[in-house]
Order: C-alpha cells, then structure tokens, then sequence
C-alpha cells in the first residue's frame, strides 16, 4: 500500500499592534501498511505567506525551525512538556486511527472489468489494433501495461486517461498496433488498488479466429438454406396449378 496521509487542520491568529498575522498549523498523520507500527505524525507551522518556518516530527520527538528568527520561539516548543505531551497525544490518536481508515479504504475500492480485444484485424502488411479496457473501478489510478511473450511493449501503444463514468466509477483503455506471430503470446497487465497483485489477462487471438470463422460458416449455411427454402417454394408454386401426365 502506498503512502495515506490523515490530514487535520487548526487555524491560529496572532493579533500584533500593526494588525493581524496569521499561522497555520497542518497536523498530518502518515503511514504506509495496515498496521499502527509504521505511523508518523507530523505539525508544520506555516505563516501568513504559507512559509514553512517549523514542524514537529513524531520519530525526532522534537520541533525543528526553518529560518533564524524562529529559533527561539522553537527552543522553547521543546522545553514546553504540555506542548510536548499534544504531540504525543496527537501520535496516539494517528496510531488509532489507521486500521479504521485501512478498513474504510478496503471497503471503497472497486476491482476492475477488464476486457482484451481485436479491433482491427490484421495482415501481412498493416498491424491490427488490440485494445485493453478496464471498466467501473474505483480509486482512480491504474495501470494497464502490455506484454509480449512476458516482456513490456513500449511502442505502438497509445493509452486514454481515466475517464469518469459519473457514477464515481472509471474507465481506462489502451490501445496495442502489433502484427502477430503464431508463437506469440501477447497480454495486457493490470494493476490497481484494488489487487493485491497484478492481474494479467491474455488476448485470445486464436479464439477470435476460429470464432470468425464459425460465424462465417453459419452465415453461409444459413445463405445457403434460405436459397434452398426460396426454390423449394417456388418448386411447390410452380406445380401447383399443373397435372403431371404420365407417359
């Protein structure tokens, strides 16, 4: 899993005589597996031109000051233990709430729909189009990657940008110019948040072929009994009104 961050936000107003300044201060809880172990909270302080002139990191225990005037007013976030104490509490409430939110995040994703398929068939002379799609998941990223014969095809590849179908749900496709072998074997790899793996799916080009071709020979036999039932009927239309005489 990558890197989520908590963010919470308090606004702190300074009132000086030549009148207001404003500090920010962004408390952030980062981690980056399902567990509390790894969690880190950070509080930056930024000032009223989001200048980042200090920060607390929860792994030094300790504010850090960014510009020379600021040093002092840093020394003494650090002896101050009620200060201090806040951040520890503010560790424990990030160290709370990370499986909560693991478990939410589990629940939101979306796993893909993914198809692989001819789009243009091709010859000995002009690539055919082979195209990836992925439909209806959820978070946004996603990665669709071709290979062939194992290895990562980088040219002739042409992929969209995830596209909303406005129900919170996306769709991503990418699109293959390549002229097959008969010993190829060419696959469109998919990774997303919602697998914990990569998932691989295979074009099945020799499958398409004899579909074709069984889709061919039914349109010919079926062409081929509607000219049969045509002459029967005439047949029938033709002797109806005649008597055959015997010789």
């Amino acid at each position: 899993m990558s890197t989520v961050g908590l963010y919470l936000l308090c606004l702190c107003l300074f009132i000086s005589t030549t009148g207001a300044h404003y500090m920010y201060g962004f408390e952030s809880c980062q981690f980056s597996s399902e567990d509390e172990h790894d969690a880190v909270f950070f509080y930056c302080v930024l000032y009223r031109n989001k200048q980042l002139i200090a920060s607390y990191n929860s792994t030094e225990g300790k504010f850090t000051g960014y510009t020379e005037k600021i040093q002092d007013f840093v020394n003494g976030l650090n002896k101050n233990p009620h200060i201090l104490n806040e951040m520890k509490h503010g560790l424990h409430k990030c160290q709370q709430g990370v499986p909560d939110l693991v478990n939410a995040l589990a629940g939101s994703v979306q796993k893909p729909q993914v198809r692989v398929f001819s789009a243009k068939t091709a010859t000995s002379h002009k690539p055919g189009s082979i195209i990836c799609s992925a439909y209806n998941f959820y978070p946004k990223p996603i990665t669709l990657t071709w290979l062939r014969n194992g290895e990562e095809v980088t040219s002739e590849v042409i992929s969209t940008d995830e596209m909303s179908d406005g129900n919170w749900l996306y769709q991503k496709h990418s699109y293959l110019e390549y002229i097959p072998t008969a010993t190829d074997t060419i696959e469109c790899m998919v990774e997303h948040a919602s697998l914990s793996t990569p998932e691989l799916y295979k074009w099945e080009h020799y499958s398409e072929s004899r579909k074709n071709k069984i889709i061919v020979g039914t349109a010919g036999l079926l062409l081929g009994l509607a000219f049969t039932a045509v002459g029967v009927i005439y047949y029938m239309n033709y002797t109806r009104g005649h008597v055959l005489v015997p010789n």
